[in-house]
């Protein structure tokens, strides 16, 4: 890893886009995140809306620049040849794909933590200038809750996986557009199929076998026991999803020719 780290790590770095989809990153959910709490309106009673949710209600479009960092990360390489060259290089294909995904995830980390925090401390403000509260005499809860540092660690880890997830199936299928759509609709179409459907029970199974709707339950604070996952359970799916890609990029990477 000694040589494979700053070798991806120089390549990823070098590539126009990395920085903008980094920025897109921490610019959409920023931004979606604060319309999403200036939409939230409140009664005397109080609001039924979950704060932490709803401020970070950005992640879920900022996801879609982590995806797409993840795919040009790997099928880059295919679409130019440049592949070639770093097998023939590094011939540990399973050290290279590793190697790939520390770097992908070091960036997602950053940059997420940045569009994270920032979306907390701006989408509270904007919340409680609203009027949010969580009923009368009920304060809003401080964002050093126990509650609230899950749903914040929580997200981070989720873009993390997020772009696992994109890179082992970006590995295997290899082609940057088809990746990236094959990515946006596992995370978008599977997620609305549970609305689609009337049977609850399947409901339910749909719900906890989307990936994005299953590991965004870690940014609940509110009304845990009414989710079909709790938090931590949610996130572990994402992760299954997240490890099987990247086994089937990894064996794509080993068993086929490049």
């Amino acid at each position: 890893m000694r040589r494979h780290l700053p070798a991806e790590w120089t390549k990823l770095r070098t590539v126009a886009g990395t920085g903008w989809l980094l920025l897109g990153l921490v610019a959409l959910t920023v931004a979606v995140s604060v319309v999403a709490a200036a939409a939230v309106s409140c009664t005397s009673a109080g609001c039924a809306y979950d704060p932490a949710k709803i401020s970070l209600f950005g992640v879920q479009v900022g996801q879609a620049m982590v995806a797409i960092l993840a795919v040009l990360a790997i099928s880059g390489e295919y679409s130019t040849g440049m592949i070639r060259t770093t097998l023939a290089a590094m011939p540990r294909r399973a050290t290279v794909l590793a190697a790939k995904a520390a770097v992908v995830t070091g960036l997602t980390l950053a940059a997420g933590t940045v569009a994270v925090l920032a979306s907390l401390l701006v989408g509270r403000r904007v919340l409680l200038e609203n009027g949010f509260t969580r009923g009368p005499g009920t304060p809003m809860l401080s964002l050093f809750e126990g509650p609230m540092l899950r749903a914040a660690f929580g997200s981070v880890l989720y873009l993390a996986l997020i772009a696992l997830l994109s890179l082992g199936i970006a590995a295997a299928v290899r082609d940057s557009a088809t990746a990236i759509g094959v990515v946006l609709g596992l995370l978008y179409v599977l997620s609305i199929l549970p609305f689609m459907i009337a049977d609850p029970d399947w409901q339910k199974l749909l719900w906890q076998l989307s990936p994005m709707n299953a590991g965004l339950a870690i940014q609940a604070t509110t009304h845990l026991s009414t989710l079909p996952l709790s938090p931590w359970a949610g996130l572990g799916v994402l992760a299954l999803w997240a490890a099987a890609a990247l086994l089937g990029g990894g064996l794509s990477l080993r068993l086929r020719d490049a």
